[in-house]
């Protein structure tokens, strides 16, 4: 499969599907004033995504392993924020 590792695929996946969830998390913290969790989480972010980069470098086809980390990472740690009210109001009371 255009020599491939599928061993580096998968890291690829987990890195940038790790990444994009560090950079929720970061933006969360910006946007509470966090500031040791935001600086924090933005190192984390840079740690995670040299790998992605200098995995998919290697090989240009890795950038779509990237892509789909990127989308998991990202939709898993927005939907870990969301938070349902312990109350929620209910219409016409």
């Amino acid at each position: 499969m255009f020599g491939i590792d599928p061993l580096i695929a998968l890291g690829v996946v987990l890195a940038t599907g790790a990444t994009d969830a560090a950079y929720v998390f970061f933006n969360a913290a910006v946007n509470a004033r966090h500031r040791v969790r935001a600086a924090n989480w933005s190192s984390i972010w840079y740690l995670l995504s040299a790998f992605a980069v200098i995995s998919y470098t290697e090989h240009a086809v890795y950038v779509l392993f990237a892509a789909v980390g990127s989308w998991l990472g990202a939709f898993m740690s927005v939907t870990w924020l969301v938070r349902t009210p312990a109350t929620s109001p209910r219409p016409g009371t």
